[in-house]
């Protein structure tokens, strides 16, 4: 399998996307979030994404050419349409006002509405740590997980990403979807022609299933059971509620090229500490007092572990991946 640096894996992934229609800032924005999903492991957000992302470009269920537009509704709210476009350059967007915004009035927050799958939601809130800030991320995505008890699935995974900014060194970054695994693990089996454990799907009849085919045909078990779903409620009304978006059982899959666009939601919310009476230093004693017991860890020391790999000796994608996203 050929082993690709970042940049040349950026360049690949643009260049596609630039083939099936994207602009050429989309196509690289796009890129740029898909390859940090991959230097970190998060391979269901990775390169394996380019292929269905380009199918949907040309189909146009993803605007490619979508310019997102921003407008403050309340001195700390914006509102922004990401136009049915990719989700990425909506978050640059969001990314490039919040600081400033939370900076001001203490805290900010952005509802994006019309868009689309928003990979890894760790990495868009690590961004907001590089200022100083805590911040919180929740993103509905199509149809997954059933309500408990039920058997139609109207909730998303769901997921939701945390960051909290710690003195010289990497942030707390909690990032997790509300089925037992993300729904990207089992999109990148189907591709690989590899079964799932079992405990991470059901298929259409409501039956476990190893098959992949199956699990993306029928409902993802949420974490936590009963808990899960009440958590995926929670983020579907603060995703798509709150923002006007579409909920999880009228978004269309973003797995295929079929269908209008899923115009999903995501929120947004940052926190000053200082304006609070926080600090860095206390966060700190915090982390140390876990890392200082024999066997713990903070959140995303393999993530970084990897990403830091990733930098030094680039990614190692599949031969049958790279020759797909090279035919696009």
């Amino acid at each position: 399998m050929p082993t690709l640096s970042l940049s040349e894996a950026q360049e690949l992934v643009a260049a596609a996307l630039a083939r099936a229609g994207a602009s050429p800032e989309n196509a690289a924005s796009v890129a740029r979030a898909l390859v940090a999903a991959e230097a970190d492991g998060l391979k269901g957000h990775g390169l394996s994404r380019v292929p269905t992302y380009a199918a949907q470009a040309r189909a146009g269920k993803i605007d490619g050419r979508a310019k997102p537009s921003l407008k403050w509704s309340r001195p700390g709210v914006a509102v922004i349409d990401a136009a049915h476009g990719f989700a990425y350059p909506a978050l640059d967007l969001a990314l490039s006002e919040l600081p400033g915004a939370a900076k001001k009035n203490g805290i900010a927050s952005a509802g994006i509405r019309r868009s689309h799958h928003c990979g890894a939601a760790g990495l868009p809130v690590e961004k907001l740590a590089e200022a100083g800030l805590m911040a919180l991320m929740f993103a509905n995505t199509p149809g997954a997980i059933a309500p408990w008890g039920g058997s139609r699935a109207v909730f998303g995974t769901n997921p939701i990403a945390f960051v909290c900014p710690l003195p010289s060194r990497a942030p707390i970054v909690v990032d997790l979807s509300l089925s037992k695994v993300a729904r990207g693990n089992i999109l990148a089996a189907k591709q690989k022609n590899e079964k799932i454990p079992e405990g991470w799907a059901l298929d259409e009849n409501g039956e476990p299933t190893t098959d992949p085919n199956a699990a993306l045909a029928g409902t993802m078990l949420p974490l936590g059971d009963a808990k899960g779903t009440a958590l995926a409620l929670m983020v579907e009304l603060l995703a798509a509620g709150l923002t006007g978006a579409n909920y999880a059982a009228d978004a269309s899959s973003f797995l295929d090229a079929k269908g209008p666009p899923p115009g999903t939601g995501q929120l947004l919310i940052v926190f000053d500490p200082a304006a609070f009476g926080g600090s860095l230093e206390h966060f700190a004693a915090l982390a140390q007092s876990i890392e200082a017991q024999a066997g713990a860890r903070l959140p995303g020391a393999r993530r970084l572990a990897l990403r830091d790999k990733a930098k030094r000796e680039g990614v190692i994608v599949a031969d049958a991946l790279v020759a797909e996203i090279k035919a696009i």
